[in-house]
């Protein structure tokens, strides 16, 4: 049985108010990471450029007092759908939400969270496509997302710095 969690949602004008939540979760979820392309400093940077985007939705799992996990992104800038160079021809629809962030904290993981928060946060949004990266040496983690219904289109490398990234895409089925 999935434990119950108090899912709250958040907008552009409380990402002031929710921003250490976002980095203690993050520290938490990669307390083992020595990459610097993971380290706190550098995710503050991700954190204040996608709670800066118009249309910023943020949801995050408490359990209790304490967060458990969060799923946040923003819908993609018209014509600035990066996925589309990797498909021929690209779906007619046009109007995609990017989901940047799944987190959980280690003590949550494998508790059916993560699931709850993705369809929580994506599965209200109004946007008929959901694109995302995953690393690409995490393949349990693509498969997850595999099961919800994305598919990978291809692959991606957005920083000299970053992992490579399966680009995976979901279009919401009517």
């Amino acid at each position: 049985m999935t434990p119950a969690y108090n899912l709250r949602h958040y907008g552009q004008k409380e990402a002031a108010r929710i921003r250490q939540i976002l980095l203690d979760v993050h520290a938490d979820a990669y307390a083992t990471e020595t990459d610097e392309f993971h380290d706190q400093e550098r995710f503050a940077w991700f954190v204040d450029h996608w709670s800066g985007l118009p249309g910023f939705d943020c949801v995050i799992a408490y359990d209790g007092d304490e967060p458990a996990g969060y799923a946040y992104g923003a819908p993609a800038l018209h014509e600035r759908e990066w996925w589309r160079e990797y498909l021929s021809p690209a779906p007619d629809a046009t109007d995609t939400f990017n989901l940047s962030e799944l987190m959980v904290r280690p003590k949550w993981r494998a508790t059916g969270l993560s699931e709850q928060l993705h369809a929580e946060l994506v599965g209200q949004r109004p946007e008929p496509l959901a694109a995302l990266l995953v690393d690409t040496t995490h393949p349990r983690v693509q498969a997850l997302y595999e099961s919800w219904g994305y598919e990978k289109v291809g692959e991606r490398q957005p920083f000299a710095d970053s992992p490579l990234y399966a680009v995976m895409l979901r279009t919401r089925t009517p």
